[in-house]
C-alpha cells in the first residue's frame, strides 16, 4: 500500500491484487488506481461484479470491451467467495495477454489469489503504528484539529490498528468539542469503544498481576460467544508460543501473520507470567476447547472458569 502512489507515477498495471485485514485500506488504494485512470465517464467505463453476479467469464469480457469516451475501462470483482481453480485458471491465461486499455482490480480479503501471475499485489494489511500515526494526526489536521501524542497512541490501541475503526471514530471526536481544537487522550477514552482485542490485552494484564476485579470487569465488556473464547485462546497461545522461542519479533510477527508491534506488546504482556504459568494455561486453553467442543461445558460457563481458573495458576 504505502508505495503503491510511487508505483502509479511509472504507470497503470493491467491488474492490481489487493489482499490484507484493514479495508479501509482497500478503498483506498482503488481511489488511487482510479484517480490515476482520470475517468469522465464511469457509467460505460466502471463496471463492479460480486458475489451475485459474478462469474470469471463476465469478468473477462468486461475486460475485453474498449472503453468509451475515455482512455481506460476499471473492472472491480469485490470478494467474491466462490471464485475457484478453473476460475484462477482462466484468470492466469487471460493475464498473459490483457487489454491495455482495462484495469482490473480484485479485492481479495480470502487470500484466494495468492498464485496469480501478471498481476500487481497491493498489501492491505494494517499499518505499522508509526504509519498510523502519520495518517491519523493528517486527517485530523485536514479537518482544522489537532491531536495529542497519547491520544493518538490511545486511539490506535483502542481500534486494535485498524484503520477502519479509526475512520468511523474520528467524527465523534471532532464534532464532539467545537470548542476545543485539541483532541485530549481523555476525550478518546470516553468517545472510543475498545476493539475486543484491546479488552483481551487488558484483561490479560489483569491475569497476570491476579487482579481478579479488573479481570471480571474487563470480561464483562465482552461477549460470550465462540469468537471470544477464539480471541482469548489464541492470545494465551501466542504468549506461550512467544515465551518458548529464541526468534526476533520480526521473525515471529512473519511467522504469525501479525504486526511485529504486537508481538512487541505480547513480549512485554508476557513477562507476567513465567513459562511454566504459561505452559499450564496453554494446556488449560485445550482442556477448556475440548469441553465445549464435546458439550461437557457451555460456552459462557466455560469462559468464565477458564478466566478464574488462570488467577489461581
Amino acid at each position: 500500500m504505502r508505495t503503491l502512489k510511487s508505483r502509479l507515477k511509472n504507470g497503470l498495471a493491467t491488474c492490481y491484487i489487493l489482499s490484507g485485514d484493514d479495508y479501509e485500506l482497500y478503498t483506498r488504494a482503488f481511489n488511487m488506481i482510479y484517480r490515476r485512470t482520470e475517468m469522465n465517464l464511469p457509467d460505460f467505463n466502471l463496471v463492479k461484479f460480486d458475489d451475485d453476479t459474478y462469474s470469471m467469464v463476465a469478468v473477462i469480457n468486461a475486460c475485453e470491451i474498449l472503453p468509451m469516451g475515455d482512455n481506460y475501462r476499471v473492472i472491480l470483482v469485490k470478494n467474491v467467495a466462490k471464485l475457484g481453480e478453473n476460475d484462477k485458471k482462466m484468470l492466469n491465461s487471460y493475464l498473459e495477454n490483457p487489454s491495455p486499455t482495462s484495469i482490473l482490480i480484485f479485492f481479495d480479503t480470502n487470500g484466494k489469489l495468492d498464485s496469480i501471475k501478471n498481476a500487481q499485489l497491493v498489501d492491505c494489511n494494517r499499518f505499522d503504528k508509526n504509519m498510523l500515526s502519520q495518517v491519523v494526526v493528517s486527517e485530523i489536521e485536514k479537518r482544522g484539529k489537532k491531536i495529542s501524542a497519547e491520544a493518538v497512541d490511545k486511539l490506535i490501541d483502542y481500534c486494535g490498528g485498524y484503520l477502519t475503526r479509526i475512520v468511523s471514530e474520528l467524527d465523534k471526536l471532532i464534532y464532539y468539542d467545537l470548542e476545543n481544537s485539541l483532541i485530549t487522550a481523555s476525550l478518546v477514552e470516553k468517545l472510543t469503544a475498545r476493539d475486543d482485542e484491546v479488552v483481551v490485552y487488558e484483561l490479560t494484564n489483569a491475569l497476570g498481576q491476579k487482579d481478579g476485579d479488573k479481570a471480571i470487569t474487563c470480561l464483562e465488556k465482552l461477549k460470550k460467544d465462540s469468537a471470544t473464547f477464539r480471541l482469548i485462546a489464541e492470545h494465551f497461545r501466542r504468549l506461550f508460543y512467544i515465551s518458548m522461542t529464541d526468534m526476533s519479533d520480526a521473525e515471529l510477527a512473519g511467522l504469525l501473520s501479525v504486526k511485529e508491534y504486537a508481538i512487541k506488546k505480547q513480549r512485554a504482556q508476557g513477562r507476567n507470567f513465567s513459562t511454566i504459568q504459561l505452559k499450564k494455561i496453554y494446556e488449560l486453553v485445550e482442556e477448556v476447547d475440548y469441553m465445549i467442543k464435546s458439550g461437557a461445558m457451555l460456552l459462557e460457563e466455560a469462559i468464565y472458569y477458564l478466566i478464574l481458573s488462570i488467577l489461581y495458576i
